[in-house]
């Protein structure tokens, strides 16, 4: 009896050291959307309902103005920013275009106490509308971390010490202009091959070597390439390179550029954006103005016909899902997005039809605001919506309703070219945290149970 309580006891003990001392499942997020590129977190022991006062800050670290989210890698926190040279300013009006000087930069941050560890920046006088800063979102991989400037700036750096590894100017390299908003698509890696949208005659597409640069294909004609990140999808019996531009979406073979097919696509004023998201055989799009497409996919060849359509080309007078820049989030035969003056909305994935919608998240006084934001990243049963105010937001999103659980006030919004004060820029989550940033800093939040 005496010998089995000194068992049970020393199990005890050794289970409790097991359970103190075992980590739970932690994740990087290296890249635009995170690890699979599917804006899904995949973390556990994240904190059900945020405390009173908010979650905990971890730290703050001053950063330039811009448009790109963080990357987080191997303890490290990846982060692109914009410099005025002294005495220049943006203009007053966000639609004018000139040449303003300035700098871009990248940034490496300890990711424990969010000091700079190193930056690499380069001489980058700025021509695009809406000239806050950088819009691509790093990449890292493999002790390497790839960034597309503004202005097309490419650039593969060693991650750990910010040596240039190689470097592209994309403007120069292919004859072409900065489109009207600037370089946006994020990168994606696909093997050896760092695939860009780039733009010009049969370069819209390109495929780089990831590890010197060199071009490896090249790919579409376009007028304009828009600002559509690319994506990556198994069907067919194939996987397929999705390049989404102003005038169609197409499917690609990732590894040699030549095109399966394509569907005619007439996007105003090139708002493409939001990135192409695939459940099952169904590919969905949406843009400001002309709204939703959703495409069936073939089962058995890379091909697709158009399952619909919106039919209504505005930017008030909408119909299913008009999204500007936040990319919707497809889950059981739903769909759930951020409609063209903040309305949330939940719509039935094989028809368009609009189950539900609401301003909560996305605007104050569910007052609808145009271009007003959220951005939806999933983490086990329920949403984390970071909004254009700064606000984090815990939500179930189901085909009955928005749900929400609760919400804390994160970042101040700073930037206010679009005529208010907002942040546009996606968070990152990995290691439990939050990782987002304005005009003025980055922060680190702690979002542990």
């Amino acid at each position: 009896m005496h010998s089995d309580w000194r068992n049970s006891r020393a199990f005890g003990a050794a289970l409790l050291l097991f359970v103190i001392t075992t980590p739970l499942l932690a994740d990087d997020w290296p890249q635009w959307l995170g690890p699979q590129r599917d804006s899904v977190w995949r973390e556990t022991g994240i904190v059900e309902k945020f405390p009173t006062g908010g979650p905990p800050v971890r730290w703050r670290t001053p950063v330039g103005s811009g448009y790109a989210g963080p990357a987080v890698a191997q303890g490290r926190v990846y982060l692109m920013d914009r410099q005025l040279a002294k005495g220049a300013s943006n203009p007053s009006d966000p639609f004018k275009q000139g040449i303003i000087p300035g700098t871009e930069r990248i940034l490496c941050l300890d990711e424990t106490t969010g000091k700079i560890l190193w930056q690499h920046e380069y001489d980058c006088p700025y021509t695009m509308s809406y000239p806050a800063g950088p819009r691509a979102t790093p990449l890292v991989h493999d002790g390497k971390v790839y960034t597309l400037g503004g202005e097309g700036d490419l650039f593969c750096l060693d991650a750990k010490d910010g040596k240039v590894v190689w470097s592209r100017a994309l403007k120069k390299d292919y004859g072409i202009p900065t489109p009207l908003w600037g370089f946006a698509g994020c990168p994606l890696l696909d093997g050896n091959r760092l695939i860009c949208l780039v733009g010009g005659s049969n370069s819209t597409a390109v495929a780089f070597d990831k590890d010197d640069g060199k071009e490896i294909w090249r790919s579409l004609t376009a007028k304009e390439p828009g600002y559509c990140s690319p994506a990556l999808f198994t069907a067919g019996g194939k996987r397929q390179l999705i390049i989404w531009h102003p005038e169609s979406v197409n499917s690609l073979n990732p590894e040699t550029g030549e095109v399966y097919w394509s569907e005619p696509s007439k996007i105003r004023s090139g708002m493409t954006i939001a990135t192409p998201r695939k459940m099952d055989d169904l590919l969905y799009l949406t843009c400001f103005y002309n709204g939703s497409m959703a495409l069936h996919l073939d089962a058995a060849k890379p091909a697709e016909t158009l399952l619909w359509q919106s039919k209504k080309v505005s930017e008030t007078d909408t119909d299913a899902l008009h999204c500007t820049m936040s990319t919707p989030f497809l889950e059981d035969g739903y769909i759930y997005g951020v409609c063209s003056y903040g309305q949330l909305r939940c719509l039935k994935a094989d028809t368009g039809e609009r189950l539900w919608e609401t301003l909560t998240a996305t605007t104050p006084d569910d007052k609808k605001m145009r271009w007003a934001n959220a951005f939806l990243v999933k983490n086990g049963d329920r949403f984390f919506l970071f909004n254009e105010k700064g606000d984090l937001i815990i939500a179930k999103l189901t085909p009955k309703a928005y749900e929400e659980i609760s919400r804390a006030h994160l970042l101040d919004p700073t930037n206010t070219l679009p005529g208010r004060e907002v942040v546009w820029s996606h968070p990152a989550f990995a290691d439990r945290c939050v990782f987002a940033r304005n005009d003025k800093e980055i922060i680190c939040v702690n979002l542990a149970q």
